[in-house]
């Protein structure tokens, strides 16, 4: 855990510092765009934080790579080469977006690129067990891997229109799977507790806690797509790298949950960005208009229309997040019926303090009428 920890350090503090560099240099040279009409913020902020956050991700990896607690992981260095070049690829990619605001065609091409680049790679679901049945022909997985990172990014990528919205959600899902591929690693492989999964989670909570305090409302400076189509693609990537840890042919029906957790846990944890995605695409379309077209409907800009404040909207992301992640990490520690119990309470206190606007305009309007 010790070496986890480290890894997080390093990877913090290198974000923050180049954040603090990139801001710097974005004000100097102006490397902003204007305000639009969709944004929330009052003034021009600079939108390349995801290049800080990219410098934290290699300098960590590479500390890593160093330290010979992390040996077993770098013993295959192909998968680490090619999710650094798709860490590469992605950030480029977003980088140019945010300056020039690329067309949603080459910047959606550029994704699958990405996305293919890792799948081929060997960076792809393993196996996948459906019913006690395994999918593994490496053609379905590699089409599957692309999907869903894809989708991941673009998840990721649609909730960020709030300060601190994308960094804390990713944060808090992924100190969830952090803890997951840690207990399951203890599981599967006593002697060894080092594995990519565990790694990339702790470089990525580094990266989010490093980035946060400058992107903490009033924020000072945004990720843009290119750090936000990153952290999509590295919550992904330890999603599939994990996937292998249980082997479904020697899963009992008591294990098939635990199998198939690598995949749930991400997904779980973007429920609200995925149904924003969802919502936002199925909209666009209806209107005639490209699916990534921006528009100021989200779920972040209604639950401002609903009387949130801007960090109340972000606090109702931030709980949602926290209840479905730790929900799948209860299977760990509790029967059903505890676990039921936890998600029952959680919804509760999640939906009251979602909804509380509604009940306090409720309540002021009972009380002008009865003066």
């Amino acid at each position: 855990m010790r070496a986890y920890l480290l890894v997080a350090l390093i990877s913090a503090l290198v974000t923050f510092a180049l954040t603090w560099v990139t801001l710097k240099i974005s004000h100097r040279y102006k490397l902003y765009p204007q305000i639009r009409a969709r944004d929330v913020h009052t003034k021009p902020t600079p939108r390349l934080g995801g290049v800080a956050m990219f410098g934290g991700f290699v300098v960590a990896l590479a500390a890593a790579g160093a330290l010979g607690w992390f040996k077993s992981v770098f013993a295959e260095p192909v998968q680490i080469i090619a999710i650094v070049v798709a860490a590469f690829m992605i950030t480029l990619i977003g980088f140019l977006d945010d300056l020039y605001d690329l067309d949603w065609t080459l910047k959606l091409a550029g994704q699958f690129a990405v996305a293919g680049i890792l799948a081929w790679q060997g960076v792809q679901i393993i196996s996948l067990p459906i019913a006690g049945l395994t999918i593994g022909s490496f053609g379905t997985s590699l089409v599957v891997t692309v999907f869903l990172t894809v989708l991941v990014m673009n998840a990721v990528n649609f909730i960020d229109g709030l300060d601190g919205l994308v960094s804390g959600v990713v944060l808090i899902g992924t100190v969830v799977f952090f803890a997951y591929s840690y207990l399951l690693a203890q599981e599967t492989s006593p002697s060894n507790y080092f594995n990519l999964a565990s790694l990339l989670s702790a470089i990525v909570i580094g990266m989010c806690v490093g980035f946060l305090p400058l992107n903490w409302r009033p924020a000072k400076i945004f990720m843009g797509d290119s750090g936000a189509m990153l952290l999509g693609l590295l919550m992904a990537t330890s999603a599939l790298t994990v996937t292998g840890q249980i082997d479904p042919h020697m899963a009992g029906k008591e294990d098939l949950l635990p199998a198939f957790i690598p995949l749930i846990l991400p997904l779980a944890i973007l429920v609200l960005p995925l149904l924003d995605f969802t919502l936002a695409v199925l909209r666009r379309l209806r209107a005639g208009k490209s699916p990534f077209a921006a528009d100021r409907q989200h779920i972040h800009h209604r639950l401002q229309d609903l009387g949130h404040s801007h960090v109340g909207s972000v606090f109702v992301f931030y709980i949602w997040t926290a209840l479905i992640s730790l929900s799948c990490l209860m299977f760990f520690f509790l029967p059903l019926q505890g676990i039921a119990l936890f998600v029952i309470l959680g919804t509760i206190a999640a939906s009251t303090f979602t909804l509380w606007p509604i009940v306090q305009k409720r309540r002021g309007a009972k009380n002008e009428q009865s003066h």
